[in-house]
């Protein structure tokens, strides 16, 4: 293997990924400490599916061949303008399917059953005092999932397995899923109890849920959010959730993040978490394996994955 190099970092990166870079012999120096201009030099770069990778940034590094990029998600790295100056992007697709799709099940559990609060009913010691509220049964409930990619169908096949009835919508149908397709997402909030949206981020879905989804998917209903923020309205949310439009909500995304709108923090009848889905001991070790060896790759002038080169 040829000697290591500097690695430019686009985004703070986890200290599990510094080490293993480290541990391969690379320096890393992040874009931040660089003057402004152009930075001519820098072949490899690591970033991130959330900080993403603008068409100007490119334009800043007339000597980079690739970005390594955390995620799974393209829709923030302009792959148009990687292409034209002949930058591959080696992001990390699959490796978070199956840890993500449980934990939307799980938030299912954390709002629907209320495992969340019956947890802190517990430790207020209130179970002594009080009766506890009823929760949701999800057997035999409808379960709506927008957008049948990797997460999405693994989502539909866990929330057939607990004994829920599953339709799905998207852009186009795909006759090879077993499960029945839904034109539109109105139609599909309005015929299920549970609405999981799957679908990637982008100006195409920004907003696309909004009061009138809401309404749509009923007083009974229950919204997981395990896609992007910006997917949700999230003024419409916090209405819909004050007055009752729908029973409630679990989400792992907000439209800003770290610090989310402090309106929702203060709902009792929404679950959330920090964009917590596919962080796993086994998760973190796949996505630390595809990007040392997409780097690997690049330097020996071996085949790794390109998203440029994707179909």
């Amino acid at each position: 293997m040829p000697q290591a190099e500097a690695l430019l970092t686009l985004t703070q990166l986890p200290a599990d990924l510094r080490a293993a870079l480290e541990g391969e012999g690379f320096t890393l120096r992040s874009i931040a400490e660089e003057p402004p201009g152009p930075l001519p030099g820098w072949r490899i770069a690591v970033g991130s599916a959330m900080a993403g990778c603008d068409a100007a940034t490119f334009a800043r590094l007339p000597d980079l061949r690739l970005l390594a990029s955390m995620g799974t998600g393209l829709e923030r790295i302009d792959l148009d303008a990687a292409r034209a100056r002949g930058i591959a992007v080696a992001n990390t697709p699959d490796v978070l399917t199956e840890d993500t799709a449980d934990f939307a099940i799980a938030l299912l559990y954390g709002i629907a059953r209320q495992v969340v609060w019956a947890d802190r009913f517990v430790r207020d010691g209130r179970w002594a005092k009080e009766r506890p509220a009823p929760s949701t049964r999800l057997f035999g409930k409808a379960c709506g999932v927008f957008g049948l990619g990797r997460i999405g169908a693994a989502v539909a096949r866990r929330a057939q397995g607990i004994g829920m009835r599953v339709a799905w919508s998207g852009p186009r149908p795909k006759p090879e899923a077993p499960w029945p397709h839904v034109p539109t997402l109105a139609e599909l909030a309005e015929r299920s109890d549970v609405l999981v949206l799957c679908c990637p981020g982008g100006e195409a879905t920004r907003g696309v849920v909004d009061a009138g989804i809401l309404r749509r998917l009923g007083l009974a209903g229950f919204l997981v959010n395990i896609a992007r923020g910006e997917v949700v309205d999230e003024e419409a949310l916090v209405a819909a959730l004050r007055d009752g439009t729908i029973r409630g909500a679990a989400t792992d995304v907000f439209r800003s993040e770290p610090v989310p709108d402090p309106r929702l923090l203060d709902l009792p009848n929404l679950v959330v978490a920090p964009h917590y889905a596919s962080i796993t001991h086994e998760t973190r070790a796949d996505i630390i394996g595809m990007i040392l060896g997409a780097i690997r790759g690049f330097r020996a002038g071996t085949p790794f994955h390109d998203a440029t080169r994707a179909p």
